[in-house]
């Protein structure tokens, strides 16, 4: 009797494999609920279409047996349905077990470990303290009167001008000020915002956190607020800007960390995100905080702009500062405009057009800091692109924020 199949999840990232002799289609988890990387050769990607919570087993078998001829694909049928299952690339009982273990080991351990340490970046701390150093160089520009920068969160490789230019603007001025880093949550739920009150450890050591800002936004903010995000356990967006602030100013900085979920509804619906009555509450929340703190605070945004070319779904390869690249600059650099200026709803408005085609994932992170600190007005240092494959282009930059 035929047997439904389940959906394979929509969260996966599913990208051309990038080894020369293993072609086809590499899958992976980007929430690192499954370690696993598979990559389904070419002649079974098809298949793939069946995992769509319609299909059957006997759909998958007719389909095996038009791609590889044979005729008895039961074996393979067999196969191919269990190497998914087990990687928890499917949404059935093996993948919410998966789930709930890693959201659970989370939410109990006590601190916000390196994930990307020894990928990214350098595990060892020499090492990793002459590559900062390399990226940061010797002439520092340092400026006071500051309330915050904007550097990117690229790779650090692709990116260091970028942050360069943002983190070479802090003075030892801001040594003590808590940093409330507010970083975009690439799979976080849309008009949420991810705290934490575990303190991040890197290779350089171990931060602080201002669990009272935390502990008052969550009192003000609740139904805004995920508390204890598990997306925090493998979000690159703040990490990388901890790494930079350790290495200004020691290992013991003090955080406030604040992934940014998509303001997804007003994009595609319309309006303005504080429509949303949790977003509404939550900008008012860390608008308050802002003006009660006032300088004991300074602010840091872990932001990419445009993403651009076939790996995010675009019909067309990109080359970094050629072709389609140049529009995109002139959008990119309206957009810009419109943040230093310090107009959130010009700047909003300028991300709706055409549902944001031009995919920034700092869109949120800025407005949020536009909303909470609407009197600050800001100074574009570099704005780079940068080919993160061959057909696909990020667009991003260093922002230094004053206030008149």
């Amino acid at each position: 009797m035929a047997q439904a199949l389940p959906r394979i999840r929509t969260s996966l990232d599913f990208i051309p494999s990038p080894a020369p002799d293993r072609p086809g289609l590499l899958i992976r988890d980007p929430f690192r609920y499954s370690d696993i990387t598979l990559i389904v050769p070419p002649a079974l990607v098809p298949c793939l279409q069946c995992f769509d919570g319609a299909q059957t087993d006997l759909d998958l078998k007719a389909m095996l047996v038009r791609a590889t001829g044979d005729l008895g694909a039961t074996e393979l049928v067999t196969h191919l349905i269990d190497t998914l299952s087990k990687s928890g690339f499917l949404e059935n009982e093996v993948f919410e077990n998966m789930r709930h273990q890693r959201q659970r080991a989370f939410a109990e351990t006590p601190k916000r470990e390196a994930i990307h340490a020894g990928g990214a970046y350098p595990s060892e701390i020499e090492p990793l303290r002459v590559t900062l150093g390399r990226y940061m160089g010797t002439g520092a520009t340092h400026a006071d009167g500051l309330v915050g920068i904007a550097a990117p969160h690229v790779s650090l490789e692709g990116g260091w001008q970028s942050y360069r230019a943002a983190y070479s603007m802090m003075s030892s001025a801001y040594r003590e000020r808590t940093f409330v880093i507010l970083g975009t949550s690439h799979y976080g739920e849309g008009e949420r915002f991810g705290l934490t009150r575990k303190p991040f450890v890197t290779p350089l050591g171990e931060t602080k956190v201002d669990v009272p800002l935390v502990d008052r936004l969550e009192q003000q903010a609740a139904p805004a607020i995920q508390m204890e995000d598990y997306c925090h356990a493998i979000e690159h967006s703040i990490e990388f800007q901890v790494l930079f602030l350790q290495h200004l100013y020691g290992p013991e900085i003090r955080i406030l960390p604040i992934l940014c979920g998509p303001y997804a509804r007003s994009i595609y619906v319309g309006g303005q995100p504080e429509q949303d009555e949790s977003v509404r509450r939550f900008l008012g929340a860390l608008g308050d905080l802002a003006v009660r703190e006032g300088d004991r605070l300074f602010w840091v945004l872990g932001i990419d702009m445009a993403h651009i070319g076939r790996r995010y779904g675009d019909p067309f390869t990109a080359r970094a500062d050629q072709g389609a690249m140049v529009e995109v600059a002139t959008r990119d650099r309206g957009r810009i405009d419109r943040v230093t200026a310090g107009d959130a709803e010009g700047f909003w408005n300028l991300v709706q057009e055409k549902r944001d085609d031009l995919k920034w994932c700092g869109s949120s992170p800025l407005y949020t800091f536009l909303k909470a600190v609407p009197q600050a007005r800001g100074n574009l240092l570099r704005y780079e692109h940068w080919n993160i494959d061959e057909q696909s282009v990020v667009s991003f930059g260093g922002i230094a924020f004053r206030e008149p």
